[in-house]
């Protein structure tokens, strides 16, 4: 008997996955998980190019804006609830779509989690001032001493892994990449990946347009509203960080605009990197045609 199945919409960000997303869940008559951990928080629309009411009343969406800022809320919580709501989910359907940029989280959901110790506490907020005071750097010559191998694999321009993975070494005395590699996936479901390609400069045309669009939309007074909560994790994103910087003086408004597209193509970079591991998946070239997609499902 044929297990269901799984269709993961991966991309950069800007790349049309949520558009490819609805047109193939039009087309199995379906629903759509959001694995963009951007998107969980209701206090962030703007910047994290929630979709519209109109595409949400489209197709069923779960996993998006359920959550506030204040909340903490990790992969394996979002493991937790996503294989809650599959086993419900396949209950009525045989296909689901799940669509998102937040490769990590996807991955949790379709392979599995490696288990951690518990953390101490008081280590993150510890690790979250260094941050903001010393910068990054301090973080990666602290990985580097206490974790060399994940430091040479480890994005170490993103401060969420880096410290993560300081506050489970340090709480635990061993390396966080002694718990890696000790996954197990879940049983119930296949999953096939579909990652959108697009060439480099028409992919950073499309971010710059669409920072333009949020600016437009008033992504200024959405930062300006969430500035006294600057320091919570959910708000340490692309599009607030650099507002933030503005409204504390220190860099100008035109400045700030810049930053938010270069940081953003940066991080387009960074998804392109990450999803070019994916063995099996079926590389969308963006501007195919959607039912050849449908074919090869």
């Amino acid at each position: 008997m044929n297990k269901p199945k799984l269709i993961y919409i991966a991309g950069p960000t800007a790349s049309g996955k949520t558009a490819l997303a609805i047109a193939l869940a039009q087309h199995f008559k379906t629903e759509i998980i959001s694995c963009d951990s951007r998107q969980f928080y209701k206090e962030m629309s703007i910047g994290t190019a929630v979709p519209s009411d109109e595409e949400l009343n489209t197709v069923p969406h779960h996993f998006i804006q359920h959550l506030s800022i204040v909340d903490n809320y990790s992969v394996g919580d979002y493991r937790t609830d996503v294989l809650k709501s599959l086993k419900k989910l396949f209950k009525k359907h045989t296909t689901l779509i799940m669509v998102g940029g937040s490769g990590l989280y996807a991955d949790a959901v379709m392979q599995g989690l490696d288990e951690f110790p518990e953390v101490d506490p008081a280590v993150r907020p510890q690790l979250m001032a260094i941050f903001q005071q010393e910068g990054i750097e301090i973080l990666q010559d602290l990985l580097r001493q206490h974790d060399i191998h994940h430091y040479q694999r480890v994005d170490r321009n993103n401060p969420h892994r880096l410290i993560r993975a300081l506050e489970i070494s340090l709480s635990s005395g061993k390396p966080y990449s002694s718990y890696l590699g000790k996954r197990e996936a879940p049983d119930f479901f296949d999953s096939q990946t579909v990652v959108i390609d697009w060439e480099r400069d028409k992919l950073y045309e499309r971010i710059n347009t669409r920072v333009d669009q949020m600016i437009e939309m008033g992504l200024v007074d959405e930062a300006q509203g969430l500035h006294p909560q600057k320091n919570l994790n959910a708000l340490q994103t692309v599009g607030y960080r650099e507002l933030f910087a503005y409204f504390d003086g220190k860099i100008d408004e035109e400045f700030a605009l810049e930053e938010i597209k270069k940081n953003t193509r940066r991080y387009a970079k960074r998804q392109v990197t990450w999803f070019r591991k994916y063995e099996g998946a079926i590389r969308f070239q963006a501007e195919s045609s959607v039912n050849d997609l449908i074919t090869q499902l």
